[in-house]
């Protein structure tokens, strides 16, 4: 295999790709080249303005990330983070005071936020960004327009008994400990896919659907016109890792937002939510955690190959053999 692609959320996707680049670049990773050519389609639908400035959680967690930049405990942001302009913005009162931006990541969203401004597309400036930070990957945005996910909640204050926030909101100032009731993701209908978006799905030799939010990551990526069709068309095979574990997910939101949308909150349950594309579905291939082998046999009845492994990525080389497990599997 020289190609291969993956669609990916924040950081159980780039947590994950830094794993199978470490296999791969190994040789830990079986049937892969050594200098195989990955690329990753990442989520911008968690995209937000604040202050102004253009912010791409998921981009820049992927390119942090695979670039040595990130912030290893909080696993965003940058490493060695101060957060000065955050503290004098709270001082003058302005809003949001939820969500806060380092001194140091400002630096990423003025550059996207100027290009963006003089008319580059936000893949010609994601790949700009990633000449600095050189992340081994080519990483593309799932689209160039405008595309945002609000999560809807209860309030009896409104006259329809809910309102609607953005997922920003829903996650980092709620922290998403109230029942969401419906995923809205906003403008994605007349969203068209990012240069180079289909064109690395078609010609891959292994696309692989990451342990991200099925909903809010992978979903809204999938719900891009012409992309689902692509992954359902290509003739690579399809293999994805489950980011339910244990009937709960390891980090995030994925409970939340999958009982939202009448899911249940189980490895297999979100196979069959993919689906097989023997039946129309975007799976060939599904990894569940050792502690979910009992829907094993219910995946495989689906239609999807299955198998159970560690799925814990507690380090690169566990995460590498998550890697080489399913391109075994499928492969």
């Amino acid at each position: 295999m020289q190609k291969i692609s993956v669609l990916s959320g924040g950081m159980g996707g780039a947590t994950f790709v830094r794993g199978l680049l470490h296999g791969i670049r190994s040789g830990a990773v079986p049937r892969v080249a050594r200098d195989a050519e990955v690329t990753v389609v990442a989520n911008t639908a968690d995209d937000l303005w604040v202050h102004g400035l253009k912010v791409c959680p998921d981009l820049d967690t992927v390119m942090y990330t695979l670039g040595d930049g990130i912030d290893p405990e909080r696993g965003w942001g940058r490493r060695d983070e101060t957060w000065s302009t955050k503290e004098e913005l709270a001082a003058y009162g302005v809003e949001p005071t939820w969500f806060g931006l380092g001194d140091r990541d400002i630096a990423t969203h003025l550059v996207r936020t100027q290009m963006l401004e003089a008319g580059y597309p936000l893949s010609e400036v994601t790949t700009a960004l990633c000449r600095r930070w050189q992340p081994g990957v080519r990483l593309l945005p799932m689209t160039d327009d405008r595309v945002e996910t609000h999560i809807a909640i209860a309030d009896p204050d409104e006259p329809s008994g809910r309102r609607v926030v953005h997922f920003q909101e829903y996650w980092v100032r709620l922290r998403a400990q109230v029942p969401a009731e419906a995923v809205v993701v906003v403008g994605q209908e007349a969203s068209t896919p990012g240069p180079g978006v289909l064109e690395a799905i078609r010609d891959a030799d292994l696309v692989v659907l990451p342990p991200s939010n099925p909903v809010v990551s992978v979903g809204t990526i999938l719900g891009v016109p012409g992309i689902r069709e692509a992954v359902t068309t290509t003739a690579a095979p399809v293999v994805g890792l489950s980011p339910i574990v244990g009937d709960t997910h390891v980090r995030g939101m994925a409970h939340q937002v999958l009982t939202a949308i009448g899911v249940e909150v189980t490895a297999g349950a979100v196979a069959r939510h993919y689906g097989s594309r023997r039946d129309g579905g975007v799976l060939d291939g599904w990894l569940v955690d050792t502690r979910d082998e009992h829907h094993v046999a219910a995946v495989r009845d689906a239609g999807i190959a299955c198998a159970a492994v560690p799925l814990m990525m507690s380090d690169v080389d566990a995460t590498a053999a998550m890697a080489a497990a399913a391109v075994g599997l499928v492969a």
